[in-house]
Formats: structure tokens, sequence, C-alpha cells
């Protein structure tokens, strides 16, 4: 057991400072004022034919996010025909790049999260999510500290004794690039538990996807990742989770939270939808309306319950402001630890 130095990331201290956990629709927000001005949207059924980029490869938690999102819309008679697709690569950069360049497409939305705001930093992308046009944030996650079925590291403890040993020797996986959520969290928790986090291996996955044969494979020593990414090999047992970095533990995962195993530390993940410059004003409500819709079904709800999300929902102004500081929050992190 360790008692770490208190840390906390401070991307997720705006995320808890702007979004009540579990609470839905902050009260006064932009949501309310979205559904006051929203137009013929709103009445005319449901809408038709949007696309939603995907900026990494099948499987993780972006693609996930977006194929639920996009399914229960069709559910709940939300939308229509909705299209789904994948633009991985640099982690997240190459499918912000696309979006940037389709000005005024109004039929195109790029499901993201914290992971690009650090790619777009690391990688020295010329385009940034302050160029694009926010939409919503949906939910906000917990990372989860997993291994393989056949790890040696029974418990958070076991693995923190024997990488506190040798910090370089144990690699540690993560489904984002440097500046990410799955690469934040270790560096994170290792200052934590007193490991410098200039010597800790990383190894980058282009998404939860390309991260899940690693850990099943022994790849790597541990991973670093969202929990609901991986709930089907959790169930069967293929994958152990050691720990979660939220404030209450995961339903249905046994597994202690950071805290419990007196690790001074928490951390939350987030995701959000955002669409390319210079779309009209009927195009932004289309779709805050047609999310907004998503978020209050009961079909949503019962997502969010099954895959351990936390419905930290907002939209418009409110979550473009979210987003400009989390913008110079992670980079002011990524600067702290010689990467921005």
């Amino acid at each position: 057991m360790f008692a770490g130095k208190k840390l906390r990331l401070a991307a997720v201290a705006s995320a808890m400072i702007l979004a009540v956990t579990g609470c839905g629709v902050t009260s006064g927000g932009s949501t309310q004022s979205s559904a006051n001005n929203s137009g013929s949207s709103a009445a005319a059924g449901p809408v038709t034919d949007l696309r939603i980029m995907v900026p990494n490869t099948a499987g993780g938690g972006y693609d996930t996010t977006a194929r639920v999102a996009a399914k229960v819309m069709e559910d709940a008679d939300v939308a229509k025909n909705t299209e789904v697709f994948n633009l991985a690569g640099a982690g997240g950069t190459v499918g912000l790049a696309r979006l940037v360049n389709e000005k005024g497409n109004g039929d195109l939305g790029m499901l993201m999260g914290l992971g690009v705001v650090g790619a777009s930093y690391t990688n020295k992308s010329p385009s940034k999510l302050t160029d694009t046009t926010p939409i919503a944030k949906l939910i906000e996650e917990p990372g989860a500290i997993m291994v393989s079925k056949d790890s040696p590291y029974k418990t958070i403890d076991d693995l923190v004794k024997a990488w506190k040993a040798d910090p370089s020797k144990i690699s540690v996986g993560g489904g984002s690039s440097a500046g990410g959520p799955d690469h934040l969290l270790p560096m994170q928790l290792a200052q934590a538990v007193g490991i410098d986090p200039t010597t800790v291996n990383y190894v980058s996955y282009d998404g939860g996807g390309d991260l899940l044969p690693a850990i099943l494979g022994n790849k790597v020593g541990f991973a670093a990742s969202g929990a609901g990414e991986y709930v089907d090999q959790i169930e069967k047992g293929s994958v152990r989770v050691l720990a979660v970095s939220g404030d209450e533990r995961l339903e249905g995962i046994d597994a202690p939270t950071f805290k419990e195993s007196n690790i001074d530390f928490e951390f939350t993940n987030w995701r959000g939808v955002v669409l390319p410059p210079e779309v009209s004003d009927e195009d932004r409500q289309k779709w805050i309306d047609a999310l907004t819709k998503m978020h209050e079904s009961d079909e949503w709800k019962a997502e969010l319950k099954t895959r351990g999300w936390t419905d930290a929902f907002i939209t418009g102004d409110e979550f473009k402001t979210f987003l400009t500081d989390q913008d110079t929050r992670v980079a002011d992190v990524l600067k702290e630890l010689g990467l921005g």
C-alpha cells in the first residue's frame, strides 16, 4: 500500500467543476437555452444522414461511444441512417485535420475527447479543437489499470511494488498517444506513488481496439484505459481490473479505487462531439437538438449504466467554454511533463 502525494489532473478538475456527476443536464446551462432557441428541427421528426467520424481504430472508446450514440438515436427515433466511420492516425489528429478542412459541412460530426486535445499538441498538429464547432460533451469515464488473466499482478499493490523496483522494465500500454488520457493516467499515477514519470515505459496504441490484443497477449506489463471498452473481456475473466481511477467503484467490476488502495489520486476522461468550423446556426442546432433528445431517452440512460459511463451532458456555448479550458490546461500539463 502506498500513500501518494495528493495529485489530481488539472483537466479532470475542470470537468468536475462543470459537471455534477450522474445528474444529467446542468440546470441553467446551454441545454436549456438550446431547447428554447431550437427551430423547426425539434418538431420535424428524426434527422437523417448524419455522419460521425471516429478519429481512431474500431473497438476503442471513441468508436464504442459513437456507435452506441448512433444506435440509441436510431432506436429512440431521433435520427435515421446515421453513418459511423473510422479515420485513424496520429492520435486522432488525422481525423481532426479532416474535420477542420470540412468547413461548413453541417452533416459531419466527430466523436472526440481528452486524447485528441493532448495529441494536437504532442503531434504539433496545425489543427486544434478550438478551430471546431463544439456541440456536446456526452460522458465522463474513470480510467482503469488492467492486466491479462495470466498476469503475475493480482492486486494494484503487487503491481506498484514491482513497478517501483524497476519502472522502465514494466511497460504500460494505452490506447492514446502522448498527451491522451491513457498516457496521462499512468504518468500521474507514477507521480502519486513516487515514480519519476520520465522513467515510465509507455507504449502507445491507436485506440482500445489495438490495445486489447496487447493486453491479452501479455505484450505489456499492464494497461491504462477505460474499463468500458473491455466490458466483455472483463466479464469473461480474460482481463482483470486491478484498480479504477474514479471516486467510486464501477458497478459490476470487482476492483477498488486508487483511494481505497491508499493511493491519493483520481482521474477522469471525457468524450464529446464537435463539428467543422463555419457551420450554419441551423446545423449546429440540429445536432444539439438530436443529442439532447438522445440524452433524455431511456435507451441512453441504460447504456450509461451498462458501460459505467458518468452522465456529463453539456451543450453549445457551455461545452465551448469547457473545451477551451481543457485545451489550455492540457497544454500546461504537457509542458510540465516536458511534452508540450
